[in-house]
């Protein structure tokens, strides 16, 4: 009889034991899953802003005023085109098809 008796009682600290360690395990996980989603929504909040920033910069106005302040760039005009000969070309003017009245 008290070999029964030791064995339960044996049996009964080992599942206390199990379950002691089973909870904290589960604790221990549950803390890690509230962390990642905390950082989760953190991510998700500073990915909004980036796009903000991302689709106030892309403006078309933005684009403009830096293509005209830092590149020195201007508005095109017909006034202001230049045509560009390639090297070896033979006629000095531009080409009328034949058969065109010029």
């Amino acid at each position: 009889m008290i070999r029964l008796n030791l064995v339960l009682l044996l049996a009964v600290l080992v599942s206390a034991f199990y379950l002691v360690h089973t909870q904290y395990e589960s604790r221990r996980l549950y803390t890690a899953l509230d962390r990642a989603q905390s950082q989760a929504r953190r991510l998700e909040v500073e990915h909004d802003q980036l796009q903000v920033a991302k689709r106030a910069e892309a403006a078309a106005s933005r684009v403009q005023l830096l293509a005209t302040r830092r590149l020195q760039m201007r508005p095109v005009t017909p006034g202001v085109t230049h045509y560009v000969q390639l090297p070896g070309s033979a006629s000095a003017g531009p080409t009328v098809p034949a058969g065109a009245r010029p």
